[in-house]
């Protein structure tokens, strides 16, 4: 994986768990969902990263 791909995923999932916490903060549960799935969006981009350079 290169380093901008980790950097990007890390930032992907950052924003996620912001998002979460605003929407945690506001009692907005559709903001705080889409938190969660942001950052599950970006825990399965790096997961699939992780194993293309397992085979590399």
């Amino acid at each position: 994986m290169s380093a901008s791909d980790k950097i990007e995923n890390a930032a992907e999932k950052a924003a996620g768990k912001a998002k979460e916490a605003v929407g945690n903060a506001t009692n907005n549960e559709e903001t705080a969902q889409e938190g969660r799935n942001d950052q599950a969006k970006a825990s399965a981009k790096q997961a699939g990263e992780n194993i293309k350079d397992v085979f590399k």
